[in-house]
């Protein structure tokens, strides 16, 4: 193991925007360079963490700060905790960073790929449930979804591969001195 300080990696994006698609080969990548390496994903902290809750605005803002609890602990102990979630309210996201950085660096990444294309790449056909009305409060449909402001990071999937924007990201690491370079 190499000597590490703790961060969080915020993804953010619209479902289907390619937040996991990212975050799984990018903790692979920190964690062939020595690095203790957490990932809490919206799917699984949904199923094992949050399972009470729905998708209100009040479900979401407590699913995201029950994650922002569990990355403040990870991140403050050192290890690099990367977070994949819609998290689609600017001021849950900016709450989320200033509890994170009372005790390690958070960094937020907007994950930005259109809805159409996001559609597209729906292989649950949440979307198209969503378009049909079928489906009540879907982020980016029938909900807001308001992109960050000024992310440290973008990945503009539509146009870059998951090698592309998993590159991109370890380059920024690299060159804040967040993570050594390979």
């Amino acid at each position: 193991m190499c000597d590490q300080k703790g961060f969080t990696l915020w993804f953010t994006g619209l479902s289907g925007a390619g937040k996991t698609a990212i975050a799984e080969p990018l903790a692979e990548r920190l964690r062939e360079r020595g690095l203790k390496v957490e990932r809490l994903d919206g799917d699984i902290v949904r199923k094992d963490l949050t399972s009470d809750l729905g998708f209100t605005k009040e479900d979401r803002d407590e699913n995201i700060k029950r994650v922002t609890f569990v990355a403040k602990l990870l991140s403050r102990n050192d290890v690099a905790v990367i977070c994949s979630f819609i998290s689609p309210y600017r001021e849950r996201r900016a709450r989320t960073r200033r509890e994170i950085e009372k005790g390690a660096s958070f960094l937020e990444v907007f994950v930005d790929c259109p809805l159409e294309v996001c559609a597209e790449r729906d292989v649950k056909g949440l979307y198209a449930q969503a378009f049909a009305g079928e489906i009540d409060n879907f982020t980016g449909v029938s909900d807001p979804y308001e992109p960050p402001a000024n992310p440290e990071i973008v990945c503009r999937t539509a146009e870059q591969t998951v090698e592309e924007s998993v590159a991109h990201v370890l380059g920024y690491l690299e060159e804040q001195g967040y993570i050594p370079a390979p």
